[in-house]
């Protein structure tokens, strides 16, 4: 099975095909785990299309996700593909959100999220790190602030030191970040 997904993501993908290798994934029981041992993949662009895959088994069907939050956290450290941390990025910003399902809650509730918090940090002040990775950290950070409470001050100040060095975008998204952790 594997080596069939790799074998379908060796070409280009469009939004269509990805939300049907993820349907398929789920209904075929391929391991949620081989594909995020696949966003490690070293041709960058199988590692990318599989971390997109996995996007889409999140948003689609987060309980088939819950089994393997662990490993995904355990692993999001590691990721170095720019590409496929934007995938990587975006489902711990929606894993951490307020509205993720109680299992998910307690999962977290239980799991030390530091080296989570100190990865985000970390690809959110780096240079290299493309500006939508950098507005998925910060939506990490806000919502781990629960957990963290200094978050909430070492978030403002690394929202000031980068406001005037990111684009407008990032602007908007230090907005709505402030906003949500009642800061001026």
């Amino acid at each position: 099975m594997k080596e069939q997904l790799i074998n379908e993501i060796k070409t280009t993908l469009q939004k269509s095909k990805v939300n049907k290798l993820a349907a398929i994934s789920i209904q075929n029981g391929i391991a949620i785990k081989d594909i995020i041992d696949l966003t490690f993949h070293p041709e960058e662009k199988i590692a990318f299309r599989a971390a997109w895959i996995l996007e889409n088994i999140y948003e689609n069907s987060p309980r088939n996700f819950v089994p393997f939050i662990a490993y995904f956290f355990s692993v999001f450290p590691k990721q170095n593909n720019l590409s496929a941390r934007r995938h990587f990025s975006k489902i711990l910003a929606l894993i951490t959100k307020k509205n993720a399902l109680p299992e998910i809650k307690q999962i977290l509730e239980s799991y030390d999220t530091e080296k989570l918090v100190e990865t985000t940090f970390s690809w959110l002040i780096d240079e290299e790190v493309p500006v939508a990775i950098k507005s998925h950290c910060l939506n990490i950070l806000a919502n781990f602030n629960t957990a963290h409470p200094w978050i909430k001050d070492e978030l403002s100040q690394t929202m000031a030191y980068l406001v005037d060095r990111e684009s407008i975008a990032f602007f908007a998204k230090v907005k709505q970040i402030r906003k949500q952790l009642k800061l001026n």
